[in-house]
């Protein structure tokens, strides 16, 4: 799994919980973003702006403009707020949309003990059924 956390680093907990194989994104958007040459699943946090503008991180869109990274990407996992109403998880919605794969999961800022293990159980089953190797 490859995702982004800001300084709340509620995704970061998030995924640590999981135990799933994980390279994190820089905070800075001008420190050098990874490659990523295996298939992947994408985390991503959404911030609450107007119309869903600026709900993708820079360092998310950064990390995807590099084409071998969007070859790559097989799935998005959205962290959000429920609190930015039909905003929650825009910016996995809107990583799926452009890249053409799907969401596999929402959850809410650090998730629940239920969400971590259905997200380490349908990952588990994900990479089964696509015959992708884990990460």
């Amino acid at each position: 799994m490859v995702y982004f956390s800001s300084v709340s680093e509620n995704t970061h907990k998030f995924v640590v919980k999981t135990g799933v194989r994980n390279v994190r994104l820089p905070l800075r958007t001008s420190d050098v973003a990874p490659e990523v040459n295996e298939p992947f699943v994408l985390c991503v946090p959404s911030y609450g702006r107007p119309g869903g503008s600026g709900s993708i991180p820079p360092q998310a869109v950064k990390f995807l403009n590099n084409p071998v990274n969007r070859e790559h990407l097989a799935g998005v996992i959205g962290a959000g707020n429920t609190n930015f109403g039909e905003l929650y998880c825009i910016a996995a919605e809107k990583v799926a949309a452009k890249c053409h794969v799907p969401v596999l999961y929402k959850f809410e800022l650090m998730g629940t003990a239920e969400d971590v293990s259905k997200v380490r159980d349908g990952l588990e089953e994900f990479w089964k059924q696509n015959s992708l190797h884990r990460i």
